[in-house]
């Protein structure tokens, strides 16, 4: 009875003091941080959620994802927005990562006319294309879901640069059906542009937002012009493209008054459970991502 007794009180002791390991271990190793690589808010940086966001895409025209290009938890999520989004509606996606002389090409790697080896010898594939961007592209395919680019060929936004708009002048008929139609609109005081301008300190010159405003330009004609009124687009881009409502949603309302349009924007933070009030006023949504996760470059 005696060893009985003592035995229950050290098995008692034990599994108290494995308790109080694994309390401790949880402190140090858990407790310090949440292990949650993102959080979403809304536009008023209140935290909110995946679902919300769903929902209040589905009551727009126009949804534009503003991503950091090398980060995997824009692609993830862009992803699972294409899928809950297309499980309701009808979507069609347009992306910056394909520029308007691929286009053919694209198309014909959509349809099947072509595999994945000769798309990759035709068109110029972004460097993290295949980790990054064909997971979107290849439910599109698989799903018979619009897919497009929309974005300028790059050598006209260096001509741009180095020569201002009235080096697009000189193009040809069908050079010129891969950007916006000129002349190309531009107000230097909208904010993006001021922004370019301040943190090049002058160096890039006036030329360089203007280069930046063909590319937006050419992203909204592509993306109107490839729209199926009745179909939900998602637009894939560079954050920079329409933060602050401007850039290519600039364009759109110059060109179709009223377009319901909805962003998000992805933003990198050291706590992703407190959100940075400067960014008010940037997006519908904001990705809030932890600063520590990995990039794919």
């Amino acid at each position: 009875m005696e060893y009985s007794f003592k035995s229950a009180i050290h098995t008692m002791v034990k599994h108290t003091f494995l308790s109080l390991i694994l309390v401790l271990c949880a402190g140090t190793t858990f407790g310090q941080k949440n292990l949650q690589n993102y959080q979403l808010y809304n536009a008023k940086g209140k935290p909110s959620s995946f679902k919300k966001m769903v929902k209040s895409a589905k009551k727009h025209e126009l949804v534009f994802f503003g991503e950091l290009h090398n980060n995997p938890v824009c692609h993830w999520l862009q992803m699972e927005l294409v899928k809950a989004l297309h499980a309701e509606q009808s979507v069609q996606i347009g992306v910056e990562m394909f520029e308007r002389d691929n286009e053919v090409d694209l198309q014909k790697y959509l349809s099947g006319a072509i595999d994945i080896e000769t798309l990759d010898s035709l068109v110029r594939l972004w460097p993290n294309y295949y980790t990054d961007y064909s997971p979107v592209l290849e439910f599109a395919k698989a799903n018979g879901i619009p897919y497009s680019g929309t974005n300028v060929p790059r050598r006209y936004a260096s001509q741009v640069y180095r020569k201002d708009f009235a080096a697009l002048d000189s193009l040809s008929t069908e050079e010129k059906s891969w950007i916006a139609p000129l002349p190309i609109a531009y107000d230097a005081n909208l904010k993006p542009y001021q922004d370019m301008l301040s943190m090049m300190g002058g160096h890039g010159g006036s030329t360089l937002p203007k280069a930046q405003a063909l590319k937006d330009a050419t992203m909204a004609y592509f993306t109107l012009k490839e729209w199926e009124p009745g179909r939900l687009f998602i637009h894939i881009n560079g954050a920079y493209h329409s933060d602050n409502f401007s850039s290519i949603l600039w364009y759109i309302e110059q060109a179709r008054p009223a377009t319901e349009m909805m962003t998000i924007t992805t933003i990198v933070q050291e706590d992703i459970h407190t959100f940075d009030q400067e960014a008010l006023g940037r997006a519908d949504y904001y990705l809030v991502i932890d600063e520590d996760l990995t990039t794919s470059y």
